[in-house]
């Protein structure tokens, strides 16, 4: 299908020509002809990455009245970055269309002015939830004559614990219009919203849900913990064209491996919740730029960066959630080109690469840390090609070539080759001389690991653990991955061995590395988090007890919404742009607390 056959009205046919559309992707395909026809609700299912903002906003455009400046469509969407994205695609779609207006409207800008444009008027309204709840309960954003409601990533506004807003919004837009719901995957908190507020939807889904995306290679590495960082490095190296996103576990771990990572030279930054938005803003417009060739981040600090033409997604840190994991993947092979999405793991998280594995539908290739000599090579031909592609100011040079070529008579063409070579490459062959072999050495099928395998890390026996209870569950907000970051936060480490969890109502039971048992009960008795005393000790009947040896025994609390309700707690709180973050794990920050 061509576009001029989805019965696009011309003017946006012209634009869409000049940013170079040929041909609609699949979503746009099987969803731009049904909108411009049709009436009834919509749910489509899709990876990120493949053109939905095209898909909802050209028939949007081709039907809304340009008679009038209220507002006719709403736009809800989890972050900053991918309100502004989408405006910039609608003005850029609607470039032949003489007055047609859309108003971004986010937390963490000044509200005066997106009042004054929302006065102004316009015909559409892109939105973060916060700040659309916001300004439609001051009476300042008016929606009761919208036509078009689209919820884009809607499976993200619930996980970063936008329910509640998105409640609030639903149920005061009025009953006679037609809502789209765009999601890349279908948890039951998008289930609940589709039967509450949809009526009759359409259900689209283009590819297989949760799957990865076609184009991308998944590679991993294994490792021991203390080599995590030295095989960053390693892969930085040997892919020296690399445009990258480096995901990071928490804050804390960001800033460490940005810092370190800058500190021994390589191009790269940190995007993390601790930054002011002119930073966030000024580091992701030199990383759009490529004048940074990788960028550090946490998954909630690069929701909505809009890049499609990464070259690798590294996972520095796994995530605890697999749906994780196939969001960041799909961060890379966009627009039709290739990717690799790689990841550094430890013996013992080889057992949930298979997880991970079956819900990607994808087959991971172990790749070896490469060493010393294969990266001197890389690096040496990367160097070479820089020369022979290098552009040559002849007019600024050519005065000086006598000079240079009398300073080499003496030599041969091969030892001004050396020479110039030498000069970029010493440090490099100095720097990987006897470079030591970082793989982890497997025996046996991946499937046989679990993760108490850490022989290989620690020379002995299987790993002990202690059983450890703690008075706080659901009804504290407390999920799987909040648990591991109050772990995380309070004992200043990020590689203790956690072994199955158990979330209840309003206690949760957990295993622990025995070595680190009596320093997270001292560091975590008696703190009171959001008025919640903590109360922490041992379970005496499993004291010792070596972990369950099955792969996968890492349980992990799934319910509607994940522990995305947004009532603060565990579960989640307002991040610097009034905008919900994730719970703790990803948040890194520190809560209001005090000792008793």
């Amino acid at each position: 299908m061509t576009f001029e056959e989805t019965g696009l009205k011309p003017e946006i046919l012209k634009a869409i020509a000049e940013m170079g559309f040929e041909n609609p992707t699949p979503i746009q395909e099987v969803t731009i002809s049904h909108l411009i026809s049709s009436t009834q609700d919509l749910v489509a299912l899709a990876q990120t990455g493949t053109g939905k903002t095209a898909a909802f906003g050209l028939p949007v455009m081709n039907n809304i009245s340009m008679q009038t400046k209220e507002v006719q469509s709403l736009i809800l969407c989890p972050t900053r970055e991918l309100c502004l994205q989408i405006t910039r695609d609608m003005d850029k779609y609607s470039k032949y269309i003489p007055g047609f207006k859309t108003i971004p409207v986010y937390g963490g800008a000044d509200i005066t002015k997106q009042i004054r444009e929302l006065r102004a008027g316009g015909q559409v309204v892109v939105g973060t939830p916060g700040r659309v709840h916001d300004l439609i309960r001051r009476k300042l954003l008016n929606i009761s004559a919208i036509r078009w409601l689209i919820l884009d990533e809607a499976d993200e506004m619930l996980t970063m614990g936008f329910k509640e807003e998105l409640d609030a919004i639903l149920s005061t837009t009025p009953k006679e219009k037609q809502t789209l719901l765009f999601s890349a995957t279908m948890p039951l908190g998008i289930a609940e919203i589709k039967s509450k507020y949809l009526n009759d939807a359409l259900e689209l889904s283009v590819g297989k849900r949760n799957a990865g995306a076609e184009n991308v290679e998944h590679h991993y590495y294994v490792v021991q913990a203390r080599d995590k960082y030295a095989t960053l490095k390693r892969i930085a190296d040997n892919y020296p064209d690399c445009y990258a996103i480096v995901f990071c576990r928490t804050r804390m771990e960001t800033r460490e491996v940005a810092e370190q990572f800058m500190a021994d030279g390589y191009n790269a930054d940190a995007l993390h919740g601790d930054l002011s938005q002119p930073q966030r803003d000024q580091v992701m417009a030199r990383f759009r730029g490529k004048q940074l060739q990788m960028l550090i981040a946490t998954d909630v600090a690069a929701r909505g960066l809009d890049v499609t033409e990464l070259s690798h997604v590294i996972n520095y840190s796994m995530p605890d959630d697999p749906e994780i994991y196939i969001h960041r993947s799909g961060r890379t092979g966009r627009a039709g080109k290739s990717g690799i999405s790689v990841s550094i793991v430890h013996l013992k998280e080889t057992g949930r690469l298979k997880q991970i594995e079956k819900l990607a539908r994808k087959k991971f290739e172990r790749k070896m840390v490469p060493g010393g000599d294969e990266i001197c090579e890389k690096q040496l031909f990367h160097l070479v090609d820089r020369v022979l592609n290098v552009e040559i100011n002849d007019g600024h040079i050519d005065k000086y070539v006598p000079q240079i070529l009398e300073k080499f008579e003496d030599m041969s063409k091969g030892d001004i080759v050396k020479h110039f070579v030498s000069l970029e490459f010493n440090q490099l062959l100095d720097y990987y001389k006897n470079a030591r072999d970082l793989n982890v050495k497997v025996d046996g099928p991946r499937d046989s690991f679990s993760r108490n395998d850490r022989g290989a890390e620690r020379g002995g026996d299987r790993l002990q653990f202690t059983k450890l209870f703690i008075n706080a569950g659901k009804k504290q907000n407390l999920n799987a991955s909040g648990l591991i970051g109050l772990i995380n936060e309070y004992t200043n480490r990020n590689n203790i061995e956690i072994g199955k969890i158990d979330i209840q109502r309003k206690f949760s039971f957990f295993e622990i590395d025995s070595n680190f048992e009596r320093d997270l009960i001292k560091a975590l008795n008696n703190v009171v988090i959001e008025g919640h005393v903590i109360s922490i000790g041992k379970v005496e009947s499993t004291v010792g007890q070596q972990a369950s040896s099955e792969s996968g025994s890492y349980s992990r609390e799934r319910r509607s919404g994940g522990g995305y309700n947004g009532g603060g707690g565990y579960g989640g709180g307002r991040g610097r742009d009034g905008q919900r973050d994730g719970g703790f794990s990803d948040r890194g920050d520190r809560p209001r607390r005090r000792r008793n």
